[in-house]
């Protein structure tokens, strides 16, 4: 058996264990083991594609910079992973993403500047490779710019309110068809300015697509430049004649794509008009309304009403990642269902920045997976229970998405926790959330503000529980 053979043969093995990964990352009990098939798969697919290249390239030359290349990339691979925190996980994965943007524009630009990769062909063969460099192109170079600024928002290098430009969805409308005019022009009678051309074109809507998204909606923005990424590389599969780079991409973009389209349902918006550039941002913010006072608590009251709770709710949020609190959130849970109290987290589809972001960050603090709810499992159960805990979350518990159809966020289902008896509010400051809207919930007569570092606070009032506790036994 030849190696392209053998090579090929590792490729289909290790796209099928992608597959088998994909559908272990969907449920919580098999994500272990959905992780370790894609490890296995990606070491198979790096040791084919390491002996395609030592059988085609046996110069030293080639071989020195793939081990230079391999040993740079996983060196900061490594470095990066092991430095993340969880709470900049969101902008690491789309700064990736520009990389793979980066690397699909580069392989499109060799395909065409390449003689060898194109010589051969004649006829109908040869517009279909061209028209495989300019798509890859141009799709590469979306991807490249719209992850920068997603990383820049995300990161808070750059404003998360949406760019707003005159005539901005002409301006998307007219690139898209300049690409499609070029796409044919280039196909029929291929010329380098074209190429120069529509890549500085899409590098031009990347930023502006993702630029006119507001910080709400940046969730989606990271899930779409995930697909993105995806069919950038199936486009480069192409290009390279690589079976497996194919599948993957299609595999990445056509999930990413699907994903997409569930956090817009959950958020009740439109996917093409996020993905066009945002929603809603004509809309008042809401700031300039007279919502109260708002009343605040301390550590002891709180102790004293989750002592007197038989049904707790937590809802988290991003705030509860910054401050690292998952753990004493778990212990107090934990604390609380051994005294009998019905205990529950309600996580909403965007809560944090990254789709999964709470479910990770519970998950972390082993957190029973079965005490951990969706938004459309729980939302009627809150006009039951006793006492809601909101740490961190602020767009996803906003009553102005379900009350006010002049807010940004109007119509995004939301957490309906202001329907709980008591609701205590976790903060570190009355400042606006994310989307950069105000939340009514902190003046309501039923919620109560606990300032300070969620930790900390969550700490001292599990202290508090357990020395109620220890006095009645």
């Amino acid at each position: 058996m030849s190696l392209v053979t053998a090579a090929n043969a590792a490729y289909l093995v290790a796209a099928l264990l992608f597959i088998l990964s994909l559908a272990g990352l969907s449920k919580h009990e098999t994500a272990r083991r959905g992780l370790s098939f894609g490890i296995f798969g990606m070491g198979i697919a790096l040791i084919a594609t390491v002996v395609l290249v030592l059988d085609h390239q046996p110069a030293p030359i080639g071989i020195i910079l793939m081990v230079v290349a391999v040993g740079v990339g996983a060196g900061i691979g490594l470095m990066r992973a092991r430095s993340v925190q969880m709470t900049e996980m969101p902008e690491l994965i789309a700064l990736l993403h520009s990389f793979v943007g980066l690397a699909a524009v580069l392989v499109g630009w060799n395909g065409y500047l390449d003689p060898e990769l194109h010589g051969e062909l004649e006829g109908s063969l040869l517009g279909i490779h061209y028209a495989e460099v300019f798509i890859g192109v141009f799709i590469g170079a979306v991807t490249l710019t719209g992850s920068i600024v997603a990383y820049l928002k995300l990161s808070a290098k750059m404003k998360s309110a949406p760019l707003v430009l005159p005539g901005k969805n002409l301006i998307n409308v007219a690139i898209l068809v300049a690409f499609v005019v070029l796409t044919v022009w280039f196909i029929i009678s291929p010329a380098l300015w074209m190429l120069v051309v529509v890549t500085i074109l899409a590098l031009v809507l990347g930023w502006h697509l993702v630029a006119s998204i507001g910080g709400g909606d940046m969730p989606v923005v990271v899930s779409m430049l995930n697909s993105y990424s995806g069919w950038a590389a199936a486009a480069t599969g192409f290009l390279l004649g690589n079976d497996l780079l194919i599948v993957t991409g299609a595999l990445v973009g056509s999930s990413g794509a699907y994903l997409s389209y569930i956090m817009c349902k959950a958020m009740n918006r439109s996917f093409i008009s996020v993905i066009m550039g945002g929603f809603g941002i004509e809309a008042s913010s809401g700031e300039g309304k007279d919502h109260g006072e708002h009343t605040e608590i301390d550590v002891d009251a709180a102790a004293e009403i989750l002592a007197n709770a038989s049904s707790v709710i937590i809802a988290p949020g991003y705030g509860m990642a910054v401050a690292q609190a998952q753990y004493p959130v778990a212990d107090l849970t934990q604390t609380l269902r051994d005294r009998g109290v019905d205990v529950r987290f309600a996580v909403h589809p965007v809560a944090g920045r990254l789709p999964g972001h709470m479910n990770v960050l519970l998950a972390e603090a082993k957190v029973p997976y079965d005490i951990v709810l969706e938004l459309d499992e729980i939302n009627d159960d809150f006009a039951d229970t006793d006492v809601v805990l909101v740490i961190g979350a602020n767009d996803t518990v906003n009553p102005d998405a379900a009350e006010d159809p002049g807010s940004p966020i109007a119509g995004m289902p939301v957490l309906h926790v202001w329907e709980a008896e008591n609701v205590i509010v976790f903060k570190r400051s009355m400042a606006a959330g994310y989307a950069g809207v105000q939340n009514p919930l902190f003046f309501r007569a039923n919620s109560d503000m606990l300032f300070g570092d969620a930790k900390d606070r969550v700490g001292e009032i599990l202290t508090a529980v357990r020395e109620r506790q220890g006095a009645n036994a």
